[in-house]
């Protein structure tokens, strides 16, 4: 049975975690080195610095490449201490998508890819791109068998040519996981392959930056285009054709980590939004003592609970080897919508305060908008979630889907 209590030595660690972010890392969000799209090298250095010195770095990465090694049920109540600030989840090197390359290469890379990334990755001396989106006029998007990059077999490798959209964290990075259709030596097509990929390869190019809403994302999103990139076989991550199936090991538990720390940052806005609801006066009276506020803030504490407990549910079910497909689309659907509406109604409680950028909700409130169409639009999981309702034989309401 899945137990609501936290151990004492996790609810130690979140206190210490969320202790750390409030006087460490907080501080640092007006620095001008985080403007934009770009929180600048020397700041994620010294964010990277502080967070080594305190013990926390890394708590999702293995402990034999320098992680904590935490379960997933420990790194969402740890993601959601640590994610106070938007700051935390680069301090942490807990930040997308680094974090879901780590979990994919402990899983499915070889011995030899583990041992040249993965200190490399947890240590936070680098940080990685995943590239498997494709351009805004066609391509593989919600649709992955639209796939059109491609991965020719010639001697002693591939060479692969295509572009791709939206790309986060190209910009900087050091090592780029790609997806392409797979063909062998007489053309026949094997499926599609992960490839592991140098940012620093000449046959590798950034096209442009796309202006995106967000601000949440170092190296920002882009447009990118490999063109006759060569990689030797010994740089193929996983199997051969099986790039699609394998590349769920990475696409459900990351589904899982966007929620907890979109939660960590939600529970901020409406911290904020209660502690001016409790200062605030207005027409003789606290805002909190209005109902129209006070019912505001208590769906916020409603939904974030809700939040919180499928988030726990999911993570449980991945620690019991669990593939939780289902699970994690339903929490991330719940999350990306139900979390939105906390942000946003906590912005409307501030008012006029609430759309400068005297408080971070501002900030929040742009950077969880897109959160609804990354990882899999709503609309998308709903689908899936539909289809398996159709090929899952008699209705039993009491039957998971899909089991």
């Amino acid at each position: 049975m899945i137990d609501f209590d936290l151990s004492p030595e996790l609810a130690d660690l979140r206190g210490r975690v969320l202790h750390f972010i409030r006087d460490s890392v907080v501080p640092l969000e007006d620095d001008p080195r985080n403007h934009g799209h770009v929180v600048e090298e020397s700041l994620r250095d010294e964010l990277i610095e502080l967070t080594r010195a305190a013990g926390f770095l890394s708590p999702h990465a293995p402990r034999e490449y320098g992680g904590m090694g935490l379960d997933h049920r420990s790194n969402a109540v740890v993601f959601e201490a640590a994610c106070w600030s938007p700051l935390g989840p680069i301090a942490l090197n807990i930040q997308a998508p680094d974090e879901g390359n780590v979990n994919l290469l402990n899983k499915i890379a070889s011995p030899g890819q583990k041992a040249k990334w993965l200190p490399q990755i947890a240590g936070g001396k680098i940080r990685t791109a995943f590239s498997m989106t494709e351009t805004a006029t066609g391509g593989a998007g919600s649709d992955p068998s639209l796939l059109q990059t491609s991965a020719h077999a010639v001697d002693g490798g591939y060479v692969i040519n295509g572009r791709k959209y939206m790309i986060t964290g190209a910009v900087g990075a050091t090592l780029n996981i790609v997806m392409a259709r797979t063909f062998d030596r007489s053309g026949q097509h094997l499926g599609a392959t992960m490839f592991l990929t140098e940012i620093d390869n000449p046959a590798f190019r950034i096209d442009r930056m796309l202006p995106t809403l967000d601000t949440n994302s170092p190296g920002g999103h882009s447009e990118v285009t490999f063109d006759g990139m060569f990689v030797p076989e010994e740089d193929v991550l996983g199997a051969v054709g099986e790039g699609f199936r394998q590349a769920q090991v990475r696409l459900g538990p990351a589904r899982l980590t966007h929620c907890m720390r979109w939660l960590g940052q939600a529970v901020r806005c409406h911290s904020i939004a209660v502690t001016h609801a409790r200062q605030r006066q207005s027409f003789g009276k606290l805002l909190l003592e209005h109902q129209g506020v006070g019912f505001m803030l208590a769906d916020n504490e409603i939904e974030l609970q809700q939040c919180r407990l499928a988030i726990w549910h999911a993570a449980w079910l991945l620690d019991r080897g669990d593939r939780a497909r289902n699970e994690t689309s339903m929490t991330k659907v719940l999350c990306s919508e139900l979390l939105g509406r906390v942000v946003d109604r906590s912005l409307q409680i501030l008012g006029a305060i609430g759309i400068t950028r005297d408080t971070v909700v501002e900030r929040i409130y742009r950077d969880i908008r897109p959160f609804r169409i990354y990882d899999g639009p709503s609309e998308i999981h709903r689908h899936a979630l539909a289809q398996r309702m159709l090929a899952n034989g008699p209705f039993d309401p009491y039957r998971p889907l899909g089991r």
